[in-house]
């Protein structure tokens, strides 16, 4: 294997020369940096990152801890924080909380004994609901920068990157208000536990009460059967013109139980719900949503940790990431 030694004899340079010829130094002309990196390229030249690790006490890894990655918008933000480390000649390494406490803890302990130069998470329910973020804390004491996305705790100092989720489900329940015409709006929610589904019922709630209307809310928390709980209410409540999701499935099970009761789609009945590019093609007719743009989120969350890992002089923020509202065929 070639080394930086071998070029720097093959080139009658120093081997400090080729290194910083190789890293794009000011203080090498170009004419030596293209000798240099032509002669690495005909031989192969691939540097020793374990020696530059120990070097620089970097890893050169992000640890990113997610929920789960079954909900197509978690994978979607994984995607994008994957493209743009690898853009940025750095690792990922992946955790699943499976939306436990005691399995988050056991992640970022995991990583925190020097695997990671620092950690983009998400947290999981358990985490969120019971209010608990020592854990998190700790890993900040112990000097390793955090970056928190969409679920994040508001008791924790560090960089975040969040959807606008009270402005977007405002956006949305004012549009069905006001352009699609529709007065008796079920809010369908299975995140209401979470800081993410607490701010968009806020921003239904605030749609609903600007227009003088009646808040109808069903909660699906811990409720094993989705599809036979949106039946039985549609089947009660036939006064219900239109249903805003507050997640990427219940839009798309509430189109397909209005349908079994015979509605039709957006006649009688308008559904928006929360999804990525490609959640559309999952209904028929297709459904609105409130796009996330879950990769955008991704890239965000990895410029603002190298940022913090790369600069001594940062601020720690807070950046909102605006959603949009695309409609497809289940809004008139």
């Amino acid at each position: 294997m070639t080394t930086l030694k071998e070029l720097a004899k093959r080139l009658n340079i120093s081997i400090s020369t080729v290194s910083k010829a190789l890293n794009d130094s000011h203080e090498i002309s170009d004419i030596t940096k293209k000798r240099v990196n032509n002669l690495a390229e005909e031989l192969n030249y691939k540097p020793n990152r374990i020696a530059q690790q120990l070097k620089n006490n970097k890893t050169k890894t992000i640890g990113v801890i997610l929920p789960t990655v079954i909900n197509p918008f978690f994978a979607e933000v994984l995607h994008g924080i994957e493209i743009t480390a690898t853009n940025f000649n750095y690792d990922i390494i992946v955790c699943l909380s499976n939306e436990s406490l005691e399995k988050e803890k056991r992640s970022i302990e995991l990583l925190s004994n020097g695997s990671v130069d620092g950690f983009i998470i998400a947290v999981a329910r358990e985490s969120q609901v019971n209010g608990v973020s020592k854990h998190i804390k700790e890993a900040i004491d112990r000097k390793i920068p955090v970056l928190m996305f969409d679920r994040v705790m508001h008791d924790i100092t560090c960089n975040k990157v969040v959807v606008d989720d009270f402005k977007s489900v405002y956006t949305a329940t004012d549009f069905l208000i006001n352009e699609d015409k529709r007065s008796n709006i079920l809010l369908v929610s299975n995140i209401e536990e979470l800081s993410v589904g607490k701010l968009r019922t806020l921003g239904y709630e605030k749609a609903i009460q600007e227009n003088e209307l009646t808040s109808n809310i069903l909660k699906l928390d811990n409720v094993e059967n989705i599809d036979e709980t949106i039946y039985n209410y549609l089947k009660a409540n036939k006064s219900i013109d239109a249903i805003l999701s507050l997640d990427h499935i219940t839009g798309i099970v509430a189109i397909n139980m209005a349908k079994k009761l015979g509605l039709k789609i957006p006649e009688d009945l308008s559904v928006i719900g929360f999804g990525y590019e490609h959640t559309n093609l999952l209904s028929s007719p297709k459904i609105s949503i409130i796009h996330q743009k879950a990769h955008q989120i991704g890239e965000m969350s990895v410029k603002l940790l190298l940022q913090q890992l790369n600069t001594d002089n940062y601020g720690l923020e807070t950046t909102i990431v605006p959603s949009e509202l695309k409609l497809g065929r289940s809004t008139k």
